[in-house]
């Protein structure tokens, strides 16, 4: 597993579900800092269900505390990020947080199958006909 490759992803998913550039990077370097101090998980082949699981636990933790300012609705301005086109990011704000989170780790950062049907306590199939039909309406309202 290449630590830096995750941490990107990680920061990624954290800044998507957040919506804020420095809780994003506090949430990934908790995660990973975390991930460092576990000796229980380190060795056990679920390095990556390991990380998203804390990284979602935090994001879920960090966006039920009040914060004075409004969050920033800007994404990072990086060319290669599907996320920047405004129609998706319309037709994904219109969707349920667990559907976006879904396509974020699907997609983006293109996290196996297997560790997300673990994640979200699925089977395959089941999983794999939830993000067909996701795709399947993003793709349907952007052509139309």
């Amino acid at each position: 597993m290449d630590i830096e490759v995750q941490y990107i992803r990680i920061y990624r998913y954290c800044y998507f579900r957040l919506r804020d550039r420095y809780r994003a990077e506090d949430i990934t370097q908790e995660t990973f800092l975390r991930w460092f101090a576990s000796d229980t998980y380190r060795d056990t082949g679920r390095t990556l269900q390991y990380l998203y699981t804390i990284a979602r636990n935090l994001c879920t933790d960090e966006s039920r505390r009040p914060h004075a300012e409004a969050l920033p609705e800007d994404l990072p301005t990086n060319p290669d990020d599907p996320l920047l086109s405004l129609a998706l990011r319309s037709e994904l704000d219109k969707l349920s947080q667990e559907d976006r989170e879904l396509i974020l780790l699907r997609v983006v950062n293109e996290v196996p199958m297997g560790i997300l049907c673990k994640l979200y306590g699925v089977s395959r199939f089941a999983l794999y006909r939830r993000l067909q039909g996701i795709l399947k309406r993003l793709r349907e309202r952007l052509e139309g």
